[in-house]
């Protein structure tokens, strides 16, 4: 296993597998960075280098009580970059991944950045405010906060198939893989699940989108009931200068593995134009 030490002192644990221009997978909450396993294989064949990490607070990674903030987070983000020395990489961001994305763009620059991918993003802002009228209302966000602490286990067990599409009357994924991500999301600590609630669902992204100077491409799901496109990945399309945007129709938040070799083609196709 590798391994590298955040400046708090906090292990962080990554995977680096293949040879090529880097790039470098942000996973979602409340999962792990093994939750890119289809992206890796396509990409490593494809002739990349990859990268995928767990977060601080989830997976194999440290586990401190707090210091869930996106600035920690793209901290962190940066130690690794730069502890792998990486130039011209490509950053891709899957729903909170995202805002690391545009947080690191803000507070690094593209000094060690060629492009960036936002997949099922929550960028720019969920937050219901006066000024972003159809955002998520702060209940919601505090009702998934109770729902954690009340049964976490409870949660998850119902979260995941939503995160799919699952429903009793549609089956997009196999047992196994709601199975498979029950696990990982059951790796993270309490504290990192509830306290990521708020950096996902509060963090007001959209000055960040300044820092967009380079090729960007957005994908989202159309039945995205998690983080629908209505209120993020559509808003950040219009926001950030000459992005490529593009919905799969019929697609919920997990697109990373119900439309893997969709996914697949346009991030190759992206990273290689």
């Amino acid at each position: 296993m590798s391994y590298i030490t955040t400046s708090d002192g906090v292990h962080l644990h990554f995977k680096d597998v293949g040879k090529g221009r880097p790039v470098v997978l942000i996973h979602g909450w409340p999962l792990t960075g093994d939750m890119w396993e289809k992206q890796v294989i396509a990409l490593v064949d494809a002739g990349y280098r990859v990268i995928t990490y767990d977060r601080r607070g989830f997976g194999l990674s440290g586990h401190p009580i707090h210091c869930y903030s996106y600035d920690t987070l793209t901290d962190d983000l940066a130690t690794l970059i730069n502890s792998l020395d990486l130039y011209d990489a490509t950053l891709v961001g899957f729903s909170m991944g995202g805002g690391e994305v545009a947080r690191y763009l803000s507070r690094y620059g593209t000094k060690r950045i060629a492009k960036a991918v936002l997949l099922a993003s929550i960028v720019p802002f969920l937050l219901k405010t006066s000024d972003n009228p159809d955002g998520v209302p702060e209940s919601v966000l505090d009702g998934i906060k109770q729902s954690i602490r009340a049964d976490r286990f409870d949660f998850l067990e119902n979260f995941i198939p939503s995160f799919y599409g699952d429903s009793s009357l549609l089956r997009s994924v196999s047992k196994g893989v709601l199975n498979w991500s029950f696990s990982l999301a059951c790796m993270a600590s309490p504290m990192a699940t509830i306290d990521c609630v708020d950096t996902w669902g509060k963090t007001d992204l959209r000055p960040d989108l300044q820092a967009f100077t380079l090729p960007t491409l957005i994908l989202h799901g159309s039945a995205d009931a998690n983080v629908p496109p209505e209120f993020s990945s559509k808003k950040a399309a219009e926001l950030i200068p000459g992005a490529i945007y593009k919905e799969y129709k019929g697609a919920a938040h997990g697109l990373f593995f119900t439309h893997a070799d969709q996914v697949n083609e346009d991030l190759i196709e992206f990273l290689s134009a």
